[in-house]
């Protein structure tokens, strides 16, 4: 009995041990490969070593598909940050409709996002969408959505904030739900505004929950690929080719495999960096945060 009780904690731990090899042999191969210039056209590789990311960091189509996807992160986690809070905080009034609203908000959660995109890329086709169909009695009916660089950016970003912002609200929901009611009571007491209770109460001790949703949201923006590339494939030209479009293109379009692993490579170092700077902060928003509890 006492060797089963000893022996309990490894067999426990095997999944994880599982989980983790299973995680790190393909990453590990995939670094690997980057320093060979291995590629359809060569399938018997010469080690290159860092060749492929200095080659990387000179092409002017990295910086460029590294500014699209800063611009896309950026602003798709400041929208659904805001709209998410702006959600939660009215479905926390204890109501019928906010109760059956609650409900539905989960919807375009429920919904593949590669499906979403392709829904709303029918939508504001430009003829037959209808989306113009709705804004031709406004005269707007002729708008190219997805046709114009500036355009096919924007689209994507609402499509992205029409998926998760009820993400975002579910958690903001969560922490307000969560906080604690005296200093609230305490505020309407001596006579505080609804202004001045969310700034100075509500917000501070929101903002770890928000900051949380910001984090999965912003790393998520980073690595999009599903919904851009259902919804414009990178274009018109490479105004939506973000670094991830950007690596599919080089590793599976072109063929160049060890060139195309060394941008996922460098988006992984982008992500791991950003959420890094982002985690750190959050430990000391919660600190603020259990300060003003």
């Amino acid at each position: 009995m006492g060797w089963r009780l000893a022996l309990r904690p490894y067999v426990l731990i095997v999944p994880a041990l599982l989980l983790t090899c299973g995680i790190l042999y393909p990453f590990g191969l995939g670094l690997y490969y980057t320093l060979f210039d291995f590629s359809a056209s060569k399938p018997q590789p010469d080690m290159v070593r860092f060749e492929n990311y200095q080659t990387v960091f000179t092409q002017e189509a990295f910086w460029n598909s590294a500014w699209v996807t800063v611009l896309y992160a950026v602003g798709a986690a400041a929208v659904e940050t805001v709209l998410g809070v702006a959600v939660a905080l009215l479905l926390h009034r204890s109501t019928i409709v906010g109760r059956v609203l609650e409900k539905i908000l989960i919807l375009p959660l429920m919904i593949a996002p590669v499906i979403a995109a392709i829904i709303w890329k029918l939508m504001l086709q430009p003829s037959v969408g209808v989306v113009n169909y709705l804004l031709r009695p406004f005269g707007l009916g002729g708008v190219q959505w997805t046709d114009t660089p500036t355009g096919a950016l924007l689209s994507s970003i609402a499509v992205d904030v029409w998926v998760y912002t009820p993400f975002v609200a579910i958690l903001a929901l969560a922490g307000l739900r969560s906080l604690p009611t005296s200093p609230f009571e305490a505020a309407a007491v001596d006579g505080a505004g609804w202004w001045y209770t969310f700034r100075r109460l509500t917000l501070p001790m929101l903002w770890p929950y928000v900051l949380v949703a910001v984090i999965f949201r912003f790393m998520d923006s980073l690595k999009v690929f599903d919904i851009i590339y259902a919804l414009t494939e990178g274009g018109p030209g490479d105004s939506t080719v973000v670094l991830q479009i950007r690596a599919y293109l080089e590793a599976i379009r072109f063929q160049r495999y060890s060139f195309g692993i060394s941008y996922t490579i460098v988006l992984w170092a982008v992500v791991y960096l950003a959420a890094m700077v982002l985690v750190k902060h959050l430990g000391k928003i919660q600190r603020k945060a259990a300060e003003a509890k």
